[in-house]
């Protein structure tokens, strides 16, 4: 679909008020998304699993503003996050207005209100902007379905995930779907730089409930906003090679879903993480996410698995904090190496246990 094809044609059926609430996932990148072109355009493609328990629920109230009400063409809404009004979350909300604008013409015609809660700490250094904006973007879908109620379910769910690519890039990876694509490759179907797409091939049954405990290491605000960390890609000396390395890795990663291959995924998801910090190192600014308790976590699960052969590996966001993947048959054994040899290295002994989830849900 086309960015004209999510612009509506036709006048909406009238609608007073009412209430929807939608809860949606934070997910995390195997291949990684790094550089973007103008409009949220991805400058790679990239996949990602969808977790399951780290969560974003969002309630959306809306009201029809009355002629004497209006007051001129302004977005009007009100931002609470866990129970408290936040207005210094508002001015983000309001720029992903303007930006969709074009595609929800209706949004000015209501006072909105808009309830946010996470499952996980906001201060434990998961992102939570991709849980966040997808399960708002679903939210706002839910409206436009009342006010037009003959879409199609597939329209709604890429229109979703195109308007929340326009609030954050990897929320479009949280709609719907275990596997998630985002960005075009000449070898999946349907792969779309406009919005994320469920990967359809086979996937091999070790994949179905993949488990990730996620170690952190600092539970601090990003040392580099995401948007500034895209930014260092548009005239990095290594970024074309980069991007071709996603999208072979990408067509790498469809083979080892097919054949449960985990020696090729652990090298693959690996290397995949540590580029996307290599980038960030050699880039000008250069920055260093890392902390020496994340090397110290690398190191000991590379040991643990070279001394067992069992397949545990790790993968890291723009940050400190580590995801140590392996398959839920080894959950009681490698489990018992990361509560004896890893929380240790944690914030506090911190972690969250999570797996691959489902997407999204309307409540």
């Amino acid at each position: 679909m086309q960015e004209q094809d999510f612009i509506p044609q036709s006048k909406p059926d009238p609608i007073e008020s009412g209430k929807v609430s939608w809860q949606s996932p934070s997910n995390i990148a195997l291949v990684k998304y790094w550089g973007k072109k103008e409009n949220q355009i991805p400058a790679n493609p990239s996949i990602s699993f969808t977790l399951n328990n780290c969560r974003t629920t969002t309630s959306l109230n809306f009201q029809h503003k009355k002629a004497a009400e209006n007051k001129g063409d302004l977005f009007e809404f009100e931002f609470y996050f866990e129970g408290k009004k936040k207005e210094d979350f508002k001015p983000k909300i309001y720029t992903f207005f303007e930006r969709i604008e074009k595609y929800c013409p209706y949004l000015k015609g209501y006072q909105l209100t808009i309830n946010s809660e996470n499952t996980f700490p906001h201060s434990s250094g998961i992102a939570s902007s991709a849980s966040g904006m997808s399960a708002l973007a679903l939210c706002i879908m839910s409206l436009e379905k009342e006010l037009f109620p003959t879409i199609p379910e597939d329209y709604f769910y890429k229109k979703a995930s195109f308007l929340a690519r326009l609030g954050s890039g990897s929320a479009c990876r949280s709609v719907q779907g275990s596997l998630v694509v985002w960005g075009e490759h000449a070898k999946i179907e349907g792969s779309s730089n406009k919005y994320g797409v469920e990967f359809s091939d086979k996937v091999h049954e070790v994949f179905k409930n993949y488990q990730d405990t996620i170690l952190l290491v600092d539970k601090g605000e990003k040392k580099v906003s995401s948007s500034v960390g895209h930014n260092l890609m548009h005239d990095h000396p290594f970024a074309e090679d980069r991007f071709k390395q996603a999208h072979k890795n990408l067509s790498a990663l469809k083979g080892v879903f097919a054949s449960g291959n985990l020696n090729d995924f652990i090298e693959i998801v690996e290397s995949e993480a540590l580029t996307l910090h290599a980038m960030m190192m050699s880039s000008n600014p250069y920055f260093i996410l890392m902390k020496p308790n994340t090397l110290e976590i690398i190191n000991k699960i590379w040991a643990f698995r070279e001394t067992t052969g069992l397949p545990v590996c790790f993968t890291l966001d723009a940050g400190a904090n580590v995801h140590v993947l392996y398959p839920e048959k080894n959950k009681t054994e490698i489990f018992h190496f990361i509560e004896n040899e890893l929380l240790g290295f944690c914030e506090k002994n911190q972690y969250i246990s999570d797996s691959v989830g489902f997407g999204s849900k309307k409540l």
